[in-house]
């Protein structure tokens, strides 16, 4: 990066002296050499403005404007032929015309051409190796906080490349620094995933420096960088899920996931959990079984820190997630557990 620094600095010292020195030799509106070569160096001054301004835009504004300002210049033009051919050289209005006619046709393209650059196909690919985004997945900060995601790679369940935006780790950092303690310590655990996932050999994780000034939010940038790079974006974000869906925007959702994995039981199944704790009803237990799933058993008050069999008697899905509802019975006891991969807990 210095090295680019210290090289357009020195292309702008030599466009500087050779416009200088153009103009002290060329004396512009007859000007003594001092003032001609203060033209010269304003001019270089106005140049560089506008080479830094344009460095700040992206590429397909400045190409879709370019493309609209010559195609309004061309039009400007044709248009004056056909006023010339219709008018006789005396008409008032033709002078006006020869000067304001392609101008203002110019505006007009340059305008509608950089509102409308997204629109043209041949603009929809980056133009520098620099805006190459790796297709891959997205990670946002709430799967890098959730931690979730690190079981699933080991597991072989996820591929990569995973890309890391460099504004999402800017989002976790702000809350590893919080005067928050929770707060703290959910900022610190989404930095140590990241380096875990970084340690994995056979997963390739990459962190992009590609930004949108023009997106305040985190969430508006992973889309707008998903749209870019046709990349899906890994999240638990409710409301990032469904905003990505609208603008068609695959999302790998992780709580989903979970969900989508717990065990399926029906009524009259039998299975063995582990009472933990007495319930808010009369006579009973509460279980949980490893995804985190309760189970409420009856008749299992007296049974709390032991392992016991139970009938499935429903189940009540929620917006929660699911509940499984049991019945413990003495008889099912002595009676020869089937073997069901629903019942592991």
């Amino acid at each position: 990066m210095k090295s680019l620094n210290w090289g357009s600095f020195s292309v702008l010292l030599v466009f500087g002296a050779l416009i200088t020195g153009i103009a002290i030799a060329t004396r512009p509106f007859g000007l003594p050499i001092l003032a001609s070569a203060c033209i010269g160096l304003s001019a270089v001054a106005v140049a560089s403005v506008v080479a830094f301004l344009l460095l700040r835009a992206h590429i397909r504004p400045l190409v879709g404007g370019f493309v609209g300002l010559l195609s309004g210049c061309v039009l400007g033009l044709a248009l004056l032929l056909l006023c010339e051919a219709a008018a006789p050289p005396s008409y008032a209005a033709v002078p006006f015309l020869h000067l304001c006619g392609p101008l203002l046709l110019a505006y007009v393209g340059l305008v509608v051409g950089i509102a409308k650059a997204t629109d043209l196909p041949i603009l929809t690919v980056p133009a520098s190796p620099s805006d190459l985004i790796p297709v891959g997945k997205l990670l946002d900060t709430s799967v890098l906080i959730d931690g979730r995601i690190t079981d699933i790679v080991e597991c072989g369940f996820l591929e990569g490349p995973l890309v890391v935006p460099r504004f999402v780790l800017h989002e976790l950092q702000i809350v590893a620094d919080s005067a928050d303690s929770a707060r703290r310590a959910r900022g610190r655990r989404g930095l140590d995933v990241v380096q875990q996932l970084q340690s994995f050999p056979d997963l390739k994780v990459e962190v992009t420096n590609q930004d949108f000034p023009g997106a305040r939010e985190v969430d508006l940038k992973l889309i707008e960088l998903a749209k870019l790079s046709a990349a899906k974006i890994i999240t638990n974000d409710f409301n990032l899920n469904k905003l990505a869906q609208v603008q068609g925007i695959k999302v790998l959702n992780i709580n989903q996931l979970a969900s989508s994995l717990k065990p399926i039981v029906l009524p009259g199944e039998l299975m063995r959990v582990f009472i933990s704790k007495e319930g808010k009803e009369h006579n009973q237990g509460i279980a949980y079984l490893d995804d985190g799933t309760m189970v409420v058993v009856d008749n299992a008050r007296r049974l709390i820190s032991k392992n016991v069999d139970i009938v499935v008697t429903s189940v009540l899905q929620t917006t929660a997630g699911k509940m499984i509802f049991g019945r413990y019975d003495e008889r099912v006891q002595a009676e020869p557990r089937p073997i069901s991969a629903s019942a592991t807990s």
